[in-house]
């Protein structure tokens, strides 16, 4: 019975893996009920790694080459198996090989808005995605942290960790920085080599390297963007009394073209424009000492006034007012302005 079990068996005499599957880490060579003929050759391409392990135990890592394997080429699995010099029968291992290949344009950013502390605008959400590249280096610590005993260990599975972890790694660096959003948005590729060196020691842990991290965009949510957005214009506007300005001498010539408005008090597009500078400047005005908490003397808010000349200009249409009437209250008004 034991000879029969022992023609039964198959000897392996070449180890290899050719990596047909894309995006495959880590791939177990198909042992079943067979051996490995002592003096066999192990192939591990430039791309690869291999690695024995002895009933559960690690045992030797080979980088890229052709090996022929004999009690000298497997030191640890010697020590393992106690064999002697002149062991030559065949024998037992689980054989591993591991992808080293670049893995390329791999994606990380938040699924949904982060909070952190900003020292501009406080506590706000913040949106960051970008690329990154690793290889593996670490055959040893990747099977036993990562792929352990599976058939074969893909990339996709490994992502979503180290997508979470890059997050986690980016909110950190932000805290500890203590810089501002719109300096960090400023400087996004020196904040991707900030990242690059804070998550290096995380992917070492793993048994890999990255290699290249780069933030592609970082951004408010719409929301707080529309808010950011209005600051930016303040800024490049100026002060208090020039916005207001702005806004006023804006709004004036769309008043001055609809009918009823203040082209039906016989103000045209022309004159919009100066009345728009005039009430610009007394709101202007008036914004100063309120902004000291004072109030504005001898000053009549633009919007007052506007509805009064309205209101004026209707009773002209019913013939209550007469003409001059109306343009010598209208030139009183806009002196209250100035």
């Amino acid at each position: 019975m034991a000879l029969m079990d022992f023609i039964k068996k198959q000897f392996i005499d070449i180890l290899q893996w050719t990596e047909e599957a894309d995006g495959t880490l880590a791939w177990r060579f198909p042992m079943e009920e067979m051996e490995i003929q002592n003096g066999a050759s192990l192939t591990v391409r430039d791309s690869q790694l291999a690695l024995f392990v002895n009933e559960g135990t690690v045992a030797d890592v080979f980088k890229p080459g052709l090996y022929k394997l004999t009690t000298q080429t497997l030191p640890v699995l010697t020590y393992l198996k106690n064999w002697d010099k002149l062991f030559e029968s065949p024998f037992k291992s689980d054989v591993y090989f591991f992808s080293t290949r670049t893995q390329l344009d791999q994606k990380w950013g938040t699924p949904n808005p982060i909070t952190i502390r900003d020292k501009e605008f406080g506590v706000v959400r913040l949106r960051a995605f970008g690329i990154y590249s690793y290889h593996l280096t670490d055959a040893k610590t990747f099977y036993q942290k990562i792929s352990g005993t599976r058939e074969a260990y893909g990339r996709e599975e490994l992502e979503g960790q180290l997508r979470n972890t890059m997050v986690a790694g980016m909110t950190d660096l932000f805290a500890e920085s203590g810089i501002s959003f719109i300096d960090m948005a400023a400087n996004q590729d020196e904040f991707g080599q900030a990242m690059l060196a804070k998550m290096q020691p995380v992917f070492a842990d793993f048994g890999l390297n990255l290699d290249s991290l780069v933030v592609q965009n970082l951004s408010l949510p719409e929301e707080l963007q529309k808010i950011l957005d209005q600051r930016i214009s303040m800024n490049m506007i100026g002060d208090m009394q020039r916005y207001t300005q702005y806004q006023v001498a804006n709004s004036i010539p769309d008043a001055a073209k609809n009918e009823g408005g203040l082209a039906g008090m016989g103000v045209g597009l022309g004159a919009g424009l100066g009345f728009g500078q005039v009430m610009g400047q007394a709101i202007g005005q008036a914004v100063q000492p309120a902004a000291a908490g004072l109030p504005a003397a001898g000053t009549v808010a633009a919007d007052e006034v506007v509805a009064t000349l309205e209101k004026l200009h209707g009773l002209v249409g019913k013939g209550i007012l007469s003409q001059e009437e109306f343009d010598a209250k209208k030139a009183e008004l806009l002196k209250k302005l100035t």
